[in-house]
């Protein structure tokens, strides 16, 4: 077996408004997410379930996780196949579908716009997507497909 990480998050609700759970809309979706090392990040649920949208929802991450989980593996087998990558954006989109008991994310489709500095490069460059998503993590970690659309193009 390989070598295991572990790793530890800490969500402190900061959401009561003096009453606690009192009500359903008795109080606050806010909350915390914190690690030792990086600033803590400002959660809350989605607006759709009374959430502030000013701050970041579970649905969200999930998201953010994909993606930068697919960028930093591609990132990684463009350094080491040749391929030099200039600039990378996704604008990452995920579905989820509500249910009597909750719900579940049913994809996500990951839109990576990727500029290598040659030509030559392009196709090559398109191929690791696929490598990319085969070595992420997250990606594996997770029950509903997550497929990629990416667009590969050289510098100006």
């Amino acid at each position: 077996m390989g070598r295991q990480h572990t790793y530890q998050t800490v969500v402190t609700w900061t959401g009561d408004k003096g009453t606690g759970t009192s009500g359903y809309r008795d109080y606050g979706r806010e909350h915390e997410l914190s690690a030792e090392g990086p600033p803590a990040i400002p959660g809350s649920a989605d607006p759709a379930f009374r959430g502030d949208p000013a701050r970041w929802n579970p649905e969200q991450l999930l998201l953010g996780s994909l993606s930068q989980c697919h960028m930093l593996w591609y990132l990684h087998k463009c350094a080491m196949a040749g391929v030099v990558v200039t600039a990378y954006a996704d604008t990452a989109t995920g579905i989820m579908a509500e249910t009597a008991d909750g719900g579940h994310f049913t994809e996500v489709v990951l839109h990576p716009v990727v500029t290598v500095a040659t030509p030559e490069m392009t196709e090559t460059a398109l191929a690791l997507h696929a490598d990319a998503h085969k070595s992420c993590y997250i990606a594996a970690s997770v029950n509903f497909p997550v497929r990629h659309e990416p667009t590969v193009h050289p510098a100006a």
